[in-house]
């Protein structure tokens, strides 16, 4: 979210003592003070609350002075998305039920700080209080939460367990998302970014919040479909900046850096993405690579011998692998590359803005029309890749939340799959790479 956060200050206090505060969270960068629920109006302990991760990876809810809870686990998956509840029913007659918490669906109880005891009877808590100021996103406009934010539910004087707003796959044995949970809201109750990111309260009541700084970007990604970005925990070497959602790459290194994308294409299946081009003052490849071969070789350019198992489409028209170039298409120095990788039949496909190179045809099948690459092994783990180098080449993936960077796509192709939005049309039989996608 970046400098993005949300702010509403609440009227009247209808209950200060008991509360219910459910959303689902994923992190985008690790090792940093990241505050997602932040509420504060003074200096004392019942005007003073904070969640979030802190910046060993914990998960922590403290008051001023107060660190109330500090989990031993750590929260370093940045790939998936977290189910947390807060339950907080401090006129509870024991002291470590008038504060819970529960990560994907279960109760946690092993903690680093355990200072419920500290927590009096029928306390008030800093949130939920009168004239105080709510933040979603920031720790008062700084500690900005980087990452994503879905179904934000709080109720005003009920106790939830988390199994209100979520409930367990009797396949897969996977904690799932209760899209429509039922619930009291109380006074001061609402729910927003439920359908999108939308801070305009999606309850029954009218308890808005105000974007006060940022851009509140809307992503497809979701708790029940989670879409590939690029791989944050890959991210090697210097001067490397991975922002908005994990999708745009920005190196200010001198000499070569790679990065591959966090999920990886199955040995069957279908895929596409898009690449939009910001900045090329020298080189940019993308393509694709193998994972087990990234390790290691973050610095090396894409197609190489120091990057094996790897394919390039380059900005000087030509194509790449196994060190071995030759011409292909056209130049780029700007424009948005389509990726179309069939596991299927070991084929690949790029396009430029929205016309297939080579006059490629992504739907021959195993005739492989027009294909650079037709040699694709089944043994590999592929991602897709983007290696640059040079004075501060910038590039934005759209990997189907219908954005580069913070731009949506001006007017969105077509896609049969109906999973994921782009800016060209997805070739028939292509699908976005995501969790859906891959279940297709």
């Amino acid at each position: 979210m970046a400098s993005t956060h949300l702010t509403r200050t609440s009227g009247t206090s209808t209950n200060t003592d008991i509360f219910t505060i459910s959303t689902w969270v994923k992190r985008n960068e690790l090792d940093d003070n990241d505050f997602f629920v932040y509420a504060t109006g003074g200096n004392s302990d019942d005007n003073w609350f904070q969640v979030g991760f802190a910046n060993d990876n914990k998960f922590i809810i403290s008051a001023y002075n107060t660190v109330w809870l500090k989990t031993n686990r750590v929260f370093r998956d940045v790939n998936a998305w977290y189910h947390i509840v807060i339950k907080a029913d401090s006129p509870q007659g024991t002291a470590s039920n008038r504060l819970k918490l529960y990560v994907n669906g279960v109760e946690e109880t092993s903690f680093t700080t355990d200072n419920r005891s500290s927590i009096s009877q029928s306390q008030t808590w800093g949130w939920n209080k009168n004239s105080i100021v709510h933040y979603i996103g920031s720790k008062a406009g700084s500690n900005y939460f980087d990452g994503c934010l879905s179904h934000f539910h709080f109720s005003d004087g009920y106790a939830y367990d988390a199994s209100t707003f979520g409930s367990t796959d009797s396949t897969t044995g996977e904690w799932k998302i209760n899209t429509s949970p039922s619930f009291t809201l109380g006074t001061n109750g609402f729910t927003i970014l439920k359908d999108g990111n939308t801070i305009t309260d999606q309850s029954t009541n009218s308890n808005d919040f105000t974007l006060v700084a940022g851009t509140l970007t809307k992503t497809e990604d979701c708790p029940s479909n989670v879409f590939a970005t690029l791989n944050v925990l890959e991210r090697l070497g210097s001067n490397i900046t991975i922002s908005n959602g994990n999708t745009q790459f920005f190196n200010q290194a001198s000499d070569w850096r790679t990065i591959i994308s966090n999920l990886a294409f199955p040995n069957t299946g279908k895929f596409y993405a898009e690449m939009q081009v910001n900045e090329v003052s020298s080189a940019v490849q993308v393509g694709i690579m193998a994972q087990s071969s990234f390790v290691g070789h973050y610095q090396a350019d894409l197609g190489t011998q120091g990057a094996y198992n790897s394919y390039a489409y380059m900005n000087t028209g030509q194509k790449r692998t196994n060190n071995s170039a030759s011409n292909y298409g056209n130049s780029f120095g700007s424009g948005i590359i389509g990726i179309a990788v069939d596991m299927d039949n070991k084929n690949m496909y790029f396009s430029k803005d929205g016309v297939w190179q080579n006059s490629g045809n992504p739907e021959s099948g195993s005739t492989g029309t027009g294909a650079p690459f037709t040699d694709l092994q089944i043994d590999k783990d592929y991602c897709f890749a983007v290696a640059s180098q040079g004075s501060n080449p910038k590039v934005s993936w759209n990997f189907g939340n219908g954005y580069f960077g913070t731009t949506a796509v001006s007017s969105a192709g077509t896609n049969a799959s109906g999973n994921g939005i782009f800016e060209y049309d997805v070739p028939t039989g292509y699908t976005a790479l995501s969790t859906k996608g891959l279940n297709l």
